[in-house]
């Protein structure tokens, strides 16, 4: 009790105190206030400019598309977190910091200059970017927020025409193969024709083949997806090279979850062969067995997406993405090696049934089939490789300004904030009084 009694303080005693010394009171508190002033306006001025962009995420291509036009189109879709880390990169960042006048400094490096003049950030559920910029003068705010955008889409350009490039170039090659194919098989069936004097097979056996048609569409699909698939790892591959320790195996294809659903693709692809014997591509049935394809293919692209992202933590989001990309390809690519596989040996059953045909009429019909495929191969490659030329022609920027960057008012600065900083100072000015008022207090005690 005593104790407390010693330590409690005399509100009213303290009040008397603060009277009395009132004038060092007051002295400290508007003291503080005014020095905070002074430093607000001695501070320098700083001023924000604002780039308002909008993202375009374009959807990533199925593993197993196999339609005409349109199976190339964007590689991926890039993470709006991506965006951001590139708009602070070196590439964005040296131009701007080397057009700066530093007045005899050291310029920054990329990484601080991005730290200390920059200020990036998402609106939460949306695709928008705001690039905020910090200068001592408007107009070096405004040419820094506008530069980073500008330096950013040569950026996304330069990459985007890259990779188109380094994409017709990997499927050139395959279209020379699949071209080089074709002319030999259209041969051997023209040079069968001459020699045996048979240009067309008798109706039932135009009845038999009409039942492989189905099988022969199936592996002609997955043919060019093989081939497209193969040009995009070689693209992935090339820049995986130039990225030390980036190329690290997840051996996707030996996941459990994978294969398993791996099977149930091949499994698909059989039956929706089948079904084309009795079925337009317009009949419910097909429509509803493609359906179920296209399902099995996402499943199979997410479960692969998993595996990676559960291994590539300690890799940068560039290298990520790469890697997810790679073993999206090859898990595609194997599914569409396999279903080709299984068609084949579910091909050669049906065909059996040619085994009654005389040699002539066998050997007609499998030269005329393996003519109609690699030349049907060929179209849909150099179709491919001719849309992907119009995309890289027409490529779009991957974002769009929306609000350029604005010219701040020099009569408004962003920083430093003046009434802010002498409402500090006044706060600060109110608790060191506050500290006196108590030592003089313990004095008089």
């Amino acid at each position: 009790m005593d104790l407390e009694k010693e330590e409690s303080i005399d509100l009213g005693k303290l009040w008397q105190v603060a009277k009395t010394h009132r004038k060092v009171i007051g002295g400290i508190i508007v003291g503080c206030t005014i020095l905070a002033a002074v430093i607000s306006l001695l501070l320098p001025k700083q001023y924000e400019s604002t780039t308002l962009v909008q993202t375009r995420n374009a959807g990533s291509i199925a593993a197993g598309d196999t339609s005409a036009i349109g199976l190339l189109g964007s590689m991926k879709a890039n993470p709006i977190n991506n965006y951001m880390e590139l708009m602070k990169s070196r590439y964005v960042l040296d131009p701007i910091i080397e057009d700066m006048d530093w007045h005899g400094k050291k310029p920054p490096k990329a990484s601080s200059f991005a730290k200390q003049y920059l200020d990036i950030k998402n609106t939460k559920q949306t695709n928008l970017i705001t690039i905020t910029a910090k200068a001592a003068t408007p107009e070096d705010a405004q040419k820094i927020s506008q530069a980073v955008v500008d330096n950013f889409l040569a950026l996304q350009t330069d990459k985007n025409e890259q990779t188109q490039t380094l994409l017709v170039q990997f499927l050139n090659e395959r279209i020379e193969e699949a071209k080089k194919d074709a002319e030999e098989t259209s041969q051997k069936f023209a040079d069968y024709q001459r020699e045996h004097k048979m240009y067309s097979p008798d109706e039932e056996a135009k009845a038999t083949v009409k039942k492989l048609n189905g099988y022969d569409e199936a592996m002609k699909n997955l043919k060019v997806t093989e081939a497209t698939t193969q040009a995009k790892l070689g693209v992935v591959n090339e820049k995986l090279g130039n990225m030390a320790g980036a190329s690290k195996a997840y051996n996707i294809n030996d996941n459990g979850n994978v294969q398993s659903i791996r099977g149930k693709i091949i499994a698909a692809e059989v039956d929706l062969a089948g079904l084309r014997e009795h079925y337009t591509d317009r009949h419910p049935t097909i429509i509803a067995a493609q359906q179920r394809l296209a399902e099995l293919r996402q499943a199979l692209k997410n479960e692969v997406d998993t595996v990676v992202d559960s291994n590539t933590t300690s890799l940068n989001p560039v290298q990520a993405d790469l890697m997810k990309e790679k073993a999206e390809n090859e898990a595609g690519l194997a599914a569409a090696q396999a279903s080709e596989e299984a068609l084949e040996k579910r091909r050669a059953e049906v065909e059996d049934h040619l085994s009654d045909f005389p040699q002539e009429v066998i050997e007609y019909l499998q030269l005329q089939r393996d003519a109609n495929i690699k030349n049907e191969i060929y179209v849909n490659l150099v179709k491919q490789c001719e849309q992907n030329k119009i995309d890289e022609a027409k490529e779009s920027m991957d974002i769009q300004v929306i609000d350029p960057a604005d010219l701040p008012n020099e009569d408004e600065p962003s920083a430093p904030r003046k009434k802010m900083i002498t409402a500090i100072g006044l706060v600060l000015g109110c608790m060191i009084a506050f500290g006196y008022s108590l030592v003089m207090y313990k004095r008089e005690a």
